[in-house]
């Protein structure tokens, strides 16, 4: 808090001066001093691989910034240690809220108790941290995005052969879709149309889990009907196996995140579905958080979370199915991709009017 406490030091001398230049008969204009400390948020983001981090950075940064607060953001590369330091090391540059993207649901609950001793407000945005009793959680309904994603596949294939390809297991977001994904596909499954072939756990939701998980199907003689990516990268994992085996033409796949790369393979009908999470709506709202927990505004959510200890404040937003059918009217209506990067690979007499 040091640093904090010598900006106070500074504006206060500030405002000594330009009294003393006033009492001289000089003039002073447009002279704006304020006793407050400008507001300082954290932002500690699990890594950058994943395309949509880069958006969900820049819009809460930019959005901080029009609200009047600066960011910190720190980038752990999705290694466990380097964001605990990370945590560790924000916390003693005097923010005033700290915003978690955690690598690790189970791995960081001491350094937020650290943040929370220094009376520091914590927000976990989009995945939860488990058994940590963060301030509040922002994010999706983890379980309706898996219900969205196995709902489109079982329309199509409500009997068949099933693979899926669930994300991280240190990220809690891959169980919720995991539910979600039962859930939608418990009938099928109860009435034994639907069978799962296999189902993996993907660490760090590299693609080469679910590439070689689909391989290994196919070299084993196996007919798949339909996989499950936990998300767009998992699906083009799986997307690429069946490429290069030809089978595109006859077995469905889903993802999640909107990538401009899968939005594009759906429009060209390689990959049946996406699930669209208004990145923007998230970021934003979660920018808009901050400065007011930093002020110390009531949270005011209308879901809690358990997070394996206690029941934490949760503001949801709703996901959005994707499809062909409706692209012109989600991503692109939001400016989240353009109808030219979207379509770039299809005969412009055939993009929708």
């Amino acid at each position: 808090m040091k640093k904090r406490l010598k900006k106070k030091v500074l504006i206060v001398t500030g405002i000594f001066i330009v009294f003393s230049l006033c009492s001289c008969g000089n003039p002073v204009e447009n002279v704006n001093v304020s006793m407050e400390d400008n507001i300082v948020l954290g932002l500690v983001i699990d890594g950058l691989v994943i395309e949509r981090w880069q958006r969900d950075r820049d819009i809460f940064v930019s959005k901080a910034k029009e609200l009047g607060a600066e960011v910190i953001v720190r980038n752990a590369n999705e290694d466990t240690n380097r964001q605990v330091e990370q945590i560790y090391t924000i916390i003693e540059e005097g923010i005033d809220c700290l915003v978690i993207i955690p690598y690790d649901k189970d791995g960081l609950s001491q350094c937020i108790k650290a943040a929370k001793k220094k009376g520091i407000p914590v927000i976990a945005y989009d995945r939860l941290i488990k058994n940590a009793d963060v301030d509040v959680y922002i994010s999706f309904d983890g379980v309706q995005v898996g219900r969205l994603m196995a709902g489109a596949l079982y329309e199509k294939v409500p009997e068949g052969n099933y693979i899926i390809i669930n994300g991280s297991q240190k990220d809690n977001n891959s169980y919720l879709f995991n539910t979600g994904f039962k859930l939608a596909l418990r009938e099928g499954i109860d009435n034994n149309d639907i069978h799962i072939l296999d189902e993996v756990w993907s660490e760090d939701w590299r693609e080469e889990e679910a590439y070689n998980t689909v391989s290994k199907a196919i070299s084993e003689g196996m007919k798949i009907d339909a996989v499950i990516g936990g998300n767009d990268r998992l699906a083009e994992g799986a997307i690429k196996a069946l490429s290069e085996n030809r089978l595109l033409s006859e077995v469905y796949v889903v993802g999640h995140d909107a990538e401009l790369s899968a939005c594009q393979r759906i429009v060209e009908g390689t990959q049946l579905a996406t699930v669209y999470k208004p990145i923007k709506v998230l970021a934003e709202g979660a920018a808009q958080l901050a400065v007011d927990m930093a002020k110390g505004k009531k949270i005011e959510s209308t879901h809690t979370i358990h997070d394996g200890k206690s029941n934490v404040p949760f503001i949801q937003y709703e996901p959005v199915l994707v499809t062909k059918k409706n692209m012109v009217e989600t991503v692109i209506k939001d400016g989240f991709h353009t109808m030219e990067e979207v379509y770039r690979n299809v005969p412009e007499e055939q993009w929708p009017h």
